[in-house]
């Protein structure tokens, strides 16, 4: 190799390194700092390491019934919205990239065109205040994300490169579409099945917008909501502590990046078991757009 294309290639790989410190630089300095004392944090700010080692920020959040509920509501969302989501994304793919299927075109006009143009505000609401009466509903910050067509079609395009042949193979033998889905198109597509999933499972873990929308009880905020909340100007002793009235020193800020902290730790955990499946699948999901 020329002294040129060493440099140049060391030129890259001081790149490299210097945007991956710049991507772990933001989580390094929430971790570290949700562990200083309130008063190091007030006076000092974001630190590469605190002089003095706290636990202040996660004693006072742990104290309080908030951060139970919301996990427990945070889990329950996105577990069972992501099973159901999942499933029913599936199965209405798999209707329109079936070439037997009469009102296939329809369909997926119908959801390009709500993918395209979506809802307003106003009807949204209604809809699922009102009309379905999911107000102070759990299931408020699960319908809404049943299905994404942007999701859909990715499936799509991936059912579309299966050989239509195992059908017809699958049909001769004497199974039903439902038994051909899930016996058979269903293993074969865990790639982009997998995708699909994590996308669903990031979604629901993320959002706090429903919750915003729909949710007033303290009882039922997840995650994302409780943290908008801490950042709010609000009492936070008494939404930590469930209501109770607590006199101490409230560490805000502190008690903020403690939040951040038990919020990501979880859905950082489900990347390691999806990781093989999420570049296969997205890429041969998009092969034909």
């Amino acid at each position: 190799m020329k002294i040129s294309e060493k440099v140049f290639q060391y030129f890259l790989y001081a790149i490299i390194v210097v945007f991956t410190i710049l991507c772990v630089l933001p989580f390094w300095l929430v971790l570290v700092n949700s562990f200083a004392s309130e008063g190091e944090f007030l006076k000092f700010g974001y630190r590469l390491w605190p002089a003095h080692f706290s636990f202040s920020g996660y004693e006072f959040l742990l104290k309080g019934s908030q951060i139970y509920n919301s996990y427990r509501n945070t889990l329950t969302v996105t577990i069972v919205g992501t099973v159901l989501a999942v499933a029913i994304t599936a199965m209405f793919a798999y209707v329109i990239a079936n070439p037997k299927v009469k009102y296939r075109y329809f369909l997926s006009l119908m959801a390009y065109v709500a993918m395209v143009l979506g809802s307003g505000l106003v009807g949204f609401y209604i809809m699922i205040a009102n009309w379905l009466d999911l107000k102070d509903s759990i299931w408020a910050m699960i319908v809404p994300y049943l299905l994404n067509p942007f999701y859909a079609f990715i499936l799509v395009s991936f059912y579309r490169s299966l050989p239509y042949e195992i059908n017809e193979a699958a049909t001769i033998d004497g199974a039903g579409d439902i038994h051909i889905f899930f016996r058979i198109i269903w293993p074969i597509s865990k790639p982009a099945i997998a995708t699909i999933s994590l996308f669903y499972a990031l979604q629901y873990w993320n959002d706090w917008f429903l919750a915003l929308l729909f949710i007033d009880n303290d009882a039922l905020h997840p995650l994302q909501l409780m943290i908008r909340q801490l950042i709010s100007n609000i009492n936070v002793a008494s939404y930590v502590g469930g209501g109770a009235s607590y006199q101490v020193s409230v560490p805000a800020g502190v008690i903020q990046l403690a939040t951040v902290c038990l919020t990501i730790g979880p859905i950082i955990l489900v990347y390691p078991f999806i990781q093989r499946y999420f570049v296969k699948g997205i890429t041969i999901g998009a092969v034909k757009g």
